[in-house]
């Protein structure tokens, strides 16, 4: 190294300039290219509306419309409550999943599979299944407890079974991340104060468990916020099931409406961020500490 390169580096480090920091290059670009700019060419595109009016004219046309305008509350309904069970179930099993004990990675490896079907697979199983024709009626028929079949596809309850089996695994390894982090030796030194096993989640392990409980719900939530295809495939596409993805479907692949399609997807994103500042918010009013381990 000449000289004058390592007078550069120098000038460079003392304006906190590493040159390390140029590693952060290809994934600055990548996230400008597939983050930034769609949604900064979406945001533009959403004030253009093709039939006039106004900058707003497309965001008045979405609100101003019940049949749009309830795609909010329906994508709400199956989201929250999908996400907040993946959470909820997560917790317990990870809990006691979280030490060493034999057969526990092929517990856990039973418990993950689902993640990797798909939503595809996920509704082609849930339809053989709990179908009409499924084996869940045609084994309740057999034994005489159901005369007709019960209606589990097609429906609401289609979308949420379908969200919980590709939500629950991603849910349960992130609480198990975390619960993993909590220094055990916390617990112990409760027990040793006399507290029982229930006090000892509720009043150690949960609080610090707190931050990791956020996020996971979070995450579960947008991932739950975006259905599509399970809408679609074991859900009632124009009725109960009509989510917001499909109305941003439409209005793109059926109308030809990109600019309508692109200010639906802003309110996605709106949306989304509204919930997640939520948790978070309520995460910060309930506890401001640190989960003492890796899952800070």
């Amino acid at each position: 190294m000449s000289a004058q390169q390592a007078g550069l580096r120098h000038r460079l480090a003392d304006r906190g300039v590493d040159a390390q920091l140029l590693l952060l290059l290809p994934g600055l670009i990548l996230v400008l290219a597939l983050f930034v700019y769609p949604f900064v060419y979406g945001l533009g595109l959403s004030f253009q509306p093709l039939e006039g009016g106004g900058a707003f004219e497309n965001y008045r046309r979405f609100f101003s419309d019940s049949f749009q305008r309830d795609t909010i509350g329906k994508t709400l309904w199956l989201a929250v409550p999908a996400a907040a069970l993946n959470v909820a179930a997560s917790v317990p099993i990870a809990y006691r999943l979280r030490g060493r004990f034999r057969g526990k990675r092929l517990l856990t490896t039973i418990l993950v599979i689902p993640i990797t079907l798909g939503t595809v697979l996920t509704a082609e199983g849930l339809l053989n299944f709990a179908g009409p024709a499924g084996w869940l009626n045609r084994a309740l028929a057999a034994i005489g407890l159901i005369n007709d079949p019960l209606t589990l596809v097609n429906n609401y309850w289609g979308v949420f079974f379908s969200l919980v089996i590709s939500g629950f695994p991603f849910a349960f390894l992130l609480i198990l991340s975390y619960l993993s982090g909590i220094d055990p030796s916390l617990e112990r030194a409760a027990a040793s104060l006399g507290a029982n096993a229930w006090n000892r989640f509720r009043l150690v392990t949960l609080p610090l468990l707190a931050p990791g409980l956020a996020t996971t719900f979070c995450l579960t939530f947008v991932l739950a916020f975006s259905v599509f295809p399970s809408a679609i495939l074991v859900g009632d596409p124009t009725g109960s099931t009509r989510v917001i993805s499909i109305a941003a479907y439409q209005a793109a692949y059926e109308q030809y409406d990109y600019p309508l399609a692109s200010t639906i997807a802003i309110i996605m994103g709106v949306i989304e961020l509204a919930v997640i500042a939520l948790v978070l918010l309520a995460r910060n009013r309930f506890y401001t500490g640190s989960t003492g381990g890796k899952g800070a």
